[in-house]
């Protein structure tokens, strides 16, 4: 009777060691085959949770602005929690510049990191400034030294809420999908941008150019465009008259689009409403 017992007791441990010894194998062997396809380079596990991410490669912080007092107190809210979000876990933010395109210096040059561009040649912008944003980014690319491989750009209202890690990978940037950019909706005057040769207009991104992150190497090849698109669009009264405000925002997507760029669509790389449950990384406040 003893013997029976205790034989039973055996088996009993025996069996919660081999379901045991079972589990742990399995979630060792499930582990590698997740860590294997994510790879190095597109994510990583953190508490058991798989993040799409680039953790490998830093990206750097631009944001163009102008001079003027309003856009200066934004650029000082934006730096403001870019340095609180910047070493924090999960962070994947490099340096930051504020790229000034009003062709000087202003009093902000020892508070925030800047570099000086032109604008453009006066007339040009026809009183829509935000044209001047592509025109410094090419600047900013030909003439700056930038250490990291990837670029996010920003704009001054735009409020770090949490740690952003790198959401692009080297060949597809990363971008937030505006509902009011319609690239189908306006196909007739994006065929005046996007040829039919090209592709079907929904191969445009419902985007803007910020925010987005993006490698270097693209970035340089879609910003001549990007300014080329934006002044012709500018040009053509019946765009300029649809478009109005978020012209320069569309001349991105369509620039991306002739070079056949595709971006990732981040829901939660930006709240713009409050009533958003995401969990997100910036707000857009205008």
């Amino acid at each position: 009777m003893i013997v029976r017992k205790s034989l039973g007791r055996v088996k009993s441990v025996l069996i919660l060691l081999m379901v045991l010894g079972f589990f742990f194998a399995t979630y060792n062997l499930v582990s590698m085959i997740v860590g294997h396809k994510v790879g190095s380079d597109l994510g990583s596990i953190v508490d058991g949770k798989v993040e799409f991410t680039n953790t490998k490669s830093k990206f750097h912080v631009a944001v163009t602005a102008t001079d003027a007092a309003y856009s200066q107190w934004q650029c000082r809210i934006m730096y403001y929690w870019y340095k609180k979000a910047k070493d924090m876990p999960g962070s994947a933010m490099g340096k930051f510049t504020r790229i000034l395109h009003s062709g000087k210096e202003d009093q902000l040059m020892n508070e925030i990191p800047t570099f000086v561009v032109d604008p453009l040649p006066d007339g040009l912008d026809r009183g829509y400034i935000v044209l001047n944003r592509p025109w410094a980014f090419v600047q900013w690319l030909e003439k700056a030294v930038i250490d990291e491989e990837y670029i996010l750009m920003a704009e001054p209202d735009h409020i770090f809420v949490n740690p952003l890690p790198n959401l692009a990978s080297e060949n597809e940037p990363a971008g937030y999908p505006f509902f009011y950019i319609k690239p189908a909706e306006n196909e007739k005057i994006m065929r005046k941008f996007y040829p039919k040769e090209k592709g079907p207009v929904t191969d445009v991104d419902p985007i803007g150019n910020s925010p987005v992150i993006i490698h270097k190497y693209l970035l340089e090849e879609i910003a001549p465009t990007w300014v080329n698109v934006s002044l012709r669009m500018k040009d053509d009264p019946e765009t300029d008259k649809v478009f109005g405000w978020v012209l320069e925002m569309y001349a991105y997507a369509v620039a991306s689009a002739l070079h056949g760029i595709k971006h990732t669509l981040r829901k939660d790389f930006m709240l713009q409403f409050v009533n958003e449950s995401l969990k997100i990384f910036s707000r857009h406040g205008t």
